[in-house]
């Protein structure tokens, strides 16, 4: 989830220009107040927690979602 300040920036695009991941966009719900995102994020383990600290330093609220769950 992100807040409505960062609703027009691109972040996922800086996302994968910025660290060496893959991103999935999943899911998305995107309000004037809030942006909901479900991304998938392929990398090496040390990158992709290196992209997700970026993401809260963001104030990104990042929780883990298994992968089963937005399938069904």
């Amino acid at each position: 989830m992100y807040p409505a300040k960062l609703i027009q920036e691109p972040i996922i695009w800086k996302l994968g220009q910025k660290f060496k991941v893959i991103t999935n966009i999943r899911q998305v719900s995107v309000t004037d107040e809030i942006g909901i995102t479900c991304l998938e994020l392929n990398g090496q383990r040390q990158e992709v927690k290196r992209a997700i600290k970026w993401l809260e330093k963001l104030g990104i609220n990042v929780e883990p979602v298994e992968i089963g769950v937005i399938e069904s």
